[in-house]
C-alpha cells in the first residue's frame, strides 16, 4: 500500500493533469457541469456493478473514473470562482466532524442505530425542515424507498420488531389480492406499490439491501437465461420454437451450472 505522502502526490498529479486537459484538450475545454452530469451517473452505475461483481480491480478503475469527475466539477467551480477542490474537501470534513459528536465531541452512543438517529437530528438542527429533504428526487424507486424508510426510522418512526414489519407485508399482500379480484387496475397498481414499499421496509429489518438483492437476482437470471439460449443453439433449436417444458430442462441445468 502507498504511504500518505504517496497518496497525496498521486492526487496532486491528477489535479495537474486536470489543469492541462482543461487548458489544452478541445473536448475537456468544452465540458460543463450539465454536460458531465449524465456521464457521472453512468460512471456511478459502473462502479456499482463492479462492487456487486466483487471485482476489486474493476472497482479500482471505476473509482478512478468517479474521482476524475469530482476533480472535473471542482475545476469548473474554481473557474467560476465559486469553489475549488480544497473547499469541497474542507466542507465534507467539517460536516463529518459536526455529524460525529460521539467521535469529536462528548456525545455517547451505544450502537449504530443511535449514530443514525443523532445524524438525522443534527440535520434538522442545521436548518432542514424535513428529514426527507435529503432524499434526491431522481433516485431509482427502490433506492429512494430505502432511503425514505431509513431516514424516518432515524427519528423514531419505525416498527419496534421485525415481525410487525412482516405482518405489514402480509396485510398489503391481502389488500393487493382484493383489488386484483375486483379487477380494479388503478387500485391494483397502488396496492402493488404498497407491497413493494413494505417489502423494502422489511428488508431493512432482516439486514438485506433490497437494491443489491434485486440486482443480484437480475444478474443471476441473465446468466441462467443466456445459458439456456446457448444450450438450445448447440442442439440446433430456437427458443421461440420450443415449449416451456423443453426450455425448463435447460433452465434446471443452468441452475446446477451456476450453483
Amino acid at each position: 500500500m502507498n504511504s500518505r505522502a504517496q497518496q497525496l502526490e498521486a492526487f496532486n498529479r491528477l489535479l495537474d493533469i486536470m489543469d492541462d486537459l482543461r487548458e489544452k484538450c478541445p473536448w475537456d475545454k468544452k465540458q460543463t457541469m450539465e454536460s458531465l452530469r449524465h456521464l457521472t451517473i453512468e460512471e456511478t452505475y459502473e462502479l456499482a456493478d463492479a462492487i456487486l461483481d466483487d471485482d476489486l480491480e474493476e472497482v479500482k478503475k471505476e473509482l478512478g473514473d468517479v474521482l476524475l469527475h469530482i476533480v472535473f466539477y471542482a475545476k469548473i467551480g474554481s473557474e467560476k470562482k465559486a469553489f475549488d477542490i480544497a473547499d469541497v474537501a474542507n466542507a465534507i470534513s467539517e460536516k463529518l466532524i459536526n455529524r460525529h459528536p460521539h467521535i469529536y465531541g462528548d456525545v455517547v452512543v451505544k450502537n449504530e442505530k443511535e449514530v443514525k438517529q443523532n445524524w438525522e437530528k443534527l440535520k434538522l438542527k442545521e436548518g432542514k425542515n424535513s428529514v426527507l429533504e435529503g432524499v434526491p428526487k431522481s433516485l431509482p424507486a427502490v433506492v429512494k424507498a430505502s432511503r425514505i424508510q431509513e431516514k424516518v426510522a432515524g427519528v423514531g418512526f419505525d416498527w419496534e420488531e421485525p415481525q410487525q414489519a412482516w405482518e405489514k407485508v402480509q396485510e398489503e399482500l391481502s389488500e393487493l389480492n382484493e383489488e386484483i379480484l375486483k379487477k380494479n387496475i388503478e387500485n391494483t397498481e397502488s396496492e402493488f406499490g404498497d407491497v413493494l414499499f413494505s417489502m423494502i421496509n422489511y428488508a431493512r429489518f432482516i439486514g438485506v439491501n433490497p437494491e443489491n438483492a434485486l440486482e443480484k437476482t437480475n444478474k443471476k437470471f441473465i446468466k441462467r437465461f443466456q445459458f439456456l439460449e446457448k444450450s438450445a443453439k448447440k442442439e440446433g433449436k430456437e427458443l421461440s420454437d420450443m415449449s416451456l417444458v423443453e426450455m425448463d430442462v435447460y433452465w434446471n441445468e443452468s441452475k446446477k451450472y451456476f450453483k
